[in-house]
């Protein structure tokens, strides 16, 4: 029996998720979320009351949760939740921190020939670059967001 393929999302926990939209948005060319029409349907229902939402940019926003979402793949125009390839950044506590390596990281792949163009220009959107590593014939740059979580970039 063949079943039909599951839709996903990478979650990450995040001190400031609005934050880290924005930055994995600049560094992979995706867009952040707009949830600010389903925010206000929801407050002015008495659904969802204001302690749970802020303002961002000049837009309601989640409080406690952004998402950046792929240019070029499906959307729901009410809500702004992406359909398709999307990281969703979740509030954690300020005394939850980051004490080990990630047990899940993303991998970025550049275009042949721009991987260290791309270090440079993710390096100015708050990056750190931790590693250069070469192993079995690859070679890639270990690299951690602004709130320390490692992604490679090959």
């Amino acid at each position: 029996m063949t079943s039909t393929p599951l839709h996903w999302k990478i979650v990450i926990d995040a001190h400031d998720p609005h934050a880290q939209a924005e930055f994995w948005a600049a560094a992979l060319g995706y867009v952040v979320e707009d949830h600010s029409v389903l925010v206000g349907e929801l407050l002015a229902a008495g659904v969802v009351s204001d302690d749970v939402v802020t303002e961002h940019r000049g837009r309601r926003a989640w409080r406690d949760g952004a998402g950046a979402r792929h240019p070029d793949d499906p959307f729901d125009a009410k809500s702004g939740i992406g359909r398709g390839r999307r990281l969703l950044f979740n509030r954690v506590p300020d005394e939850e921190v980051k004490t080990v390596k990630n047990r899940v990281h993303l991998d970025v792949h550049s275009k042949a020939g721009e991987r260290d163009a791309d270090v440079e220009r993710i390096r100015g959107l708050g990056a750190a670059v931790q590693a250069h590593v070469k192993e079995n014939g690859s070679e890639w740059i270990v690299m951690t967001d602004p709130e320390g979580n490692e992604f490679c970039v090959s």
